[in-house]
Order: structure tokens, then sequence, then C-alpha cells
């Protein structure tokens, strides 16, 4: 009864942001194509006109679950891929509550379905058609099945395993992390109970097993397109077309919040570039001001980022860096970081992209700060759970660890890019809301 009640508030949350706030442009639009030229045509590709073009800008997992969508419910029919995702998101809290049990007591799992189901932040993608809801998904079947498996090393969960880590990465290529973070936990956490060569050979096991879904895509790759590519780009674009290196150098040097990503990275080779739009960190001096704004004005001529004006982007970023090579290397991907991490998760909501401006929206200001401090609530009833060293806290913040390693990396930060450690973190948080267990916890391993 508490589980179904949980559940059903859960989906009364996900029904509401769908009905609210569904969000089908832009990149959603993009897996559609996809899915809809490879279902129709039998070609991984997207529309241009009348024309299809091969493309290996996105990996295959999303569209192939819209195309599931599409066969089962009618051919783009956004609202009902909407709905699954409830269902699967739903499934998703589940999995958290019970990784929360496994590793602390029952009632930290009820705490953690609670939260799970009733965090705005991951729920709110379920009303949008991105990888998000399934990527959560996956991660929380991982932690759950790697716990499990230390507790019993057999076939299901390894396969499981397996399962969640390849299907993440090919959503996003970013899913590879989970590989990355429990793959050799396998070893670290299951060596003493079952022995380091069991281990080893089980790791490498779920590792190929993970692996072999990407060689059709590599080979169709090598084929359509003659590059070696097992995932998908870094900057999404198809083999001979510009990554814009130069202006992507420049951006690192200036862009550490989601208002400059949608500003000035976005609007590369789409829109104009409003010099008003950069933050003061863009200039460092009056000359690198009109050198700048000379800059973004001959962009914005043709709004096309030629090859003379990509370089000439790189060369104004290198002066940049070289004269300040601690900001661009610590200070500001920690910045960006801090922003992925930190700020009000709106993105999604039609809230004002500049949400602190009061005096020309304070309603939705307040609303911003308000759930911004809905976040921190999470993280910190996260850091909490974490500091109570329940089992797997050691590769849970491998995983975190991981993931903010590689979006340091980024240009341009966007929020979402953090919600994938939000399954184990909120099952930290009901770890938090718990006394100590009172009864020994599930003999899968020592390690923490």
């Amino acid at each position: 009864m508490l589980i179904a009640l949980a559940l059903a508030a859960g989906a009364a949350l996900r029904l509401w942001f769908i009905h609210a706030y569904p969000e089908v442009e832009g990149d959603p639009l993009i897996y559609g194509d996809i899915a809809k030229n490879w279902m129709l045509h039998g070609v991984y590709s997207l529309s241009s006109g009348s024309q299809i073009n091969p493309t290996l800008i996105r990996l295959p997992g999303y569209p192939l679950f819209l195309i599931l969508c599409f066969r089962l419910f009618g051919m783009e029919h956004y609202h009902a891929v909407m709905f699954a995702q409830v269902a699967i998101d739903l499934a998703t809290c589940l999995l958290i509550a019970a990784l929360a049990h496994r590793i602390w007591n029952a009632r930290a799992g009820w705490w953690a379905l609670w939260l799970a189901a009733l965090c705005p932040f991951t729920a709110n993608f379920a009303a949008v058609p991105l990888t998000e809801t399934l990527e959560l998904f996956c991660t929380a079947l991982a932690f759950y099945a790697f716990d499990r498996f230390l507790h019993s090393p057999r076939w299901p969960w390894a396969l499981a395993m397996a399962a969640a880590w390849s299907y993440a990465t090919l959503l996003r290529p970013d899913g590879a992390l989970l590989g990355f973070a429990l793959c050799p936990a396998i070893v670290f956490y299951g060596y003493r109970r079952w022995g380091a060569a069991s281990m080893i050979r089980w790791a490498l096991a779920c590792g190929l097993l993970a692996i072999l879904p990407f060689l059709p895509w590599t080979l169709r790759n090598e084929r359509t397109f003659h590059v070696f590519e097992p995932l998908a780009p870094r900057y999404a674009v198809d083999p001979g077309e510009s990554t814009n290196p130069g202006f992507n150098r420049w951006t690192k040097t200036v862009c550490v919040d989601f208002a400059c990503t949608w500003d000035v990275y976005w609007n590369a080779d789409t829109d104009v570039i409003d010099i008003q739009d950069l933050p003061a960190r863009a200039f460092d001096s009056p000359q690198e001001y009109e050198q700048t704004r000379a800059l973004i004005a001959a962009y914005n001529r043709t709004t096309t980022l030629t090859p003379q004006l990509d370089a000439a982007f790189a060369a104004l970023a290198a002066e940049r860096i070289r004269a300040h090579p601690f900001r661009y290397c610590v200070e500001l991907p920690l910045a960006r970081l801090a922003d992925m991490w930190l700020r009000p998760r709106t993105e999604t909501l039609w809230i004002e992209l500049r949400w602190w401006q009061y005096n020309r929206h304070n309603a939705e200001t307040e609303f911003a700060v308000g759930y911004a401090a809905l976040n921190l609530a999470y993280l910190a009833a996260a850091l909490a759970g974490f500091l109570k060293r329940p089992r797997l806290s050691g590769v849970i913040l491998a995983f975190v660890l991981l993931r903010c390693a590689l979006l340091a990396t980024l240009e341009a930060p966007e929020p979402r890019y953090t919600l994938e450690c939000f399954p184990p973190l909120i099952a930290l948080a009901g770890i938090a809301l718990t006394r100590k267990p009172a009864s020994p916890q599930p003999s899968s391993a020592n390690g923490r």
C-alpha cells in the first residue's frame, strides 16, 4: 500500500510535468527524425528537404526506443513516448529504493523511494523525449545489479549489469562511465569473498558483453563514412563537417554557465551572437574587447564560422590562455562543474534564462532560488548519507568523480549532465534520513 502511494504521487508529478512543460523541439526532433527514417527507409539518417543523409551524430540507443514507441503507439506520437518514460522513471524509483534497502536498511529504502518519486529534477525529464530518463534507469539498474551480483555472482545479475552499462552507452557516450566505475569495482569489492581470479573473469566477461553491441555500429560507420567511430563524435558532427575548434576553444575561455551556453555556444553557425550577452570575464582589456567585438561583428554578417574566422577565434583563445593559464585550466572548469551541480534546474521549465535578474521577473527569481535550495538539499542529504559509510559508498564516489572529471572538459555546461549521478545519490540521501541499521546488512562485500 505504501509503495503504491509513493508511486501514485510520483506518477502524478510526472504527468503534471507532461501537462505543464512538454518539450518536443531541438534534440528530441533530431532523435525522432533518425528513428522515423530508420523505421521507414532502413537508413540511419537525418532528413534534409526531400533527401535523407546517413548520420552518426547520435548513438542508436534512443532512436531504438523511439522506434518501439512509434510502432506501438503511432508515428511521432511523442506524448505516448512521455507516458512510457513515466513508467520507466517509476521503475527507476523502485530500483533506487531497493538499492538503499540493500546497502543500509528498509527504512532507508522507504525514504529513498519517496525522495526519488518526488524529485522534480528527474521527474521533469519524463516530459522531454531525450535520453535522460532511460539513462537514469540504466544507472539505477547497474548499481542494484552490481550489489546483487556481489552477494551472489551469477549470470542473471552479470547480464543485467552488462546490459545496463551497454545500453547507457548506446544512449550517450558518457554512459560508458558506468562500466569504467563498476567493472573494476567487481574485483575490488568481490575478491575477498569470491577470490580475485574469479572476480577478474567475471569483470572481463561483463566488459566484453557490454562492448559487443558496438561492433555492428562501428562496422556500419566504417562502411558508410570510412571512419573508426565506435561511439559518437564529441561535437555531434558528421565526417567532413567542421568542428569549429578555434571557436570552441575561445568559448572554453568564456563560458561557465548555462546562459552562456544558450546565448553563445549554441548560436554558432545558426544565429547571431550579441556581444552584450557575453560576461565580463570575456574581456581582459579594452583592446581585447575591441578585438572580440570585431570578430563577433564579422561572424554576425553571415552567421557562419568560416575557417578564417575560426582561426581568428583560436588566436584570441591562445592569447587569453597564455595570459591566464590557471584560470583556463582550473578556475573555469571548476566553475562549470559548480554550475552544473548547483544551478536551479529550470532549463526545461520555461523560466527566464537569466533568472537572477530580480527586477525583471521577481516571481521567477524567487522560484529559481527555491528550486536551487531544493537541489542543494538533495545533494547535502546525499553527502550526509555518504559520510555514514554505507556499503558501495566507495564506488558511488568513484562514479561521481569520474563524471565530474569528464564534465570538467566540456566547453558548454548543462545542468542535465549531472542528473545521471542522481540514482545512487538519492539512495544515499535516503540513508541520511535513517539511523544505523539495527540488523546485519546483506553480506555481499565488506568494502566501502
